[in-house]
Order: structure tokens, then C-alpha cells, then sequence
């Protein structure tokens, strides 16, 4: 499945933005997402995951945006969606999202992914 990320902008602190992940090659419903983050000079890390079908379509939250994130799903549009509300500036960062081919439930290390959208740049400013 090839997957592609959008939705990144320049936003003010407090502000929102809704990325989406929008699958090809393949049905989306299969398919644990994840999304991820990175920052500059700084690693790569897990930010939010909803779970396949098998896995009841759950979600995960990295506790520093608990709260403020919403993951959800559209399988019928092959697509993921990750609301970002009260948005802070060291949300700033490139955002990925990511599946793997065997991946029913989430997992918050990218090792486990082998699929990765471009990413999507979002920038808060304060």
C-alpha cells in the first residue's frame, strides 16, 4: 500500500489542523496507521495510532498530545485523519504517516513500518 500525507501548514498557537493519509493500491481497513513526527535535530517518534479492523479500529496517543489529537478513520475513502486541536509550538515538525503490510495493531517504533507517506510539514508559531 502506498500512502500519502497532507494537510501541514503554518498555524498560530491554539490554532487546528486536520492531516489526512490517504491510502492507494490497497484497502485501508487492514491496516494499522500510525503517525509520526519529527522535528528538527530530533528523532523520529510515534504521535498517534489507530489499529486495523482486527484490532477494533483502537487508538494510542503519545501522552504529549493526549487530549489534543484525534485519530480516526474512512475506509470507504482509504483514509486516516489526525485532528490536531490547541496546537503548541514544539508541535512543529514534519509529519508522517505509516503502515506495515502485516500490522493489525499499533506500535509507536517506526522500525515496525514499512510503508511511509512524504510527510507534511507543520509549523506552529507562537
Amino acid at each position: 500500500v502506498q500512502l500519502q500525507a497532507s494537510g501541514g501548514g503554518l498555524v498560530l498557537a491554539g490554532g487546528s489542523l486536520i492531516l489526512s493519509c490517504v491510502a492507494s493500491g490497497s484497502t485501508l481497513e487492514t491496516y494499522a496507521i500510525g503517525w509520526f513526527r519529527q522535528a528538527p535535530g530530533k528523532k523520529r517518534t510515534g504521535v498517534s495510532c489507530i489499529s486495523s479492523s482486527r484490532g477494533y479500529y483502537s487508538t494510542e496517543y503519545a501522552d504529549s498530545v493526549k487530549g489534543r489529537f484525534t485519530v480516526s478513520r474512512d475506509n470507504a475513502e482509504k483514509a486516516v485523519y489526525l485532528q490536531m486541536n490547541n496546537l503548541k509550538p514544539e508541535d512543529t515538525a514534519v509529519y508522517y504517516c505509516a503502515t506495515d503490510a502485516w500490522r493489525d495493531f499499533c506500535s509507536f517504533n517506526d522500525y515496525e513500518y514499512d510503508s511511509w507517506g512524504q510527510g507534511t510539514q507543520v509549523t506552529v508559531s507562537s
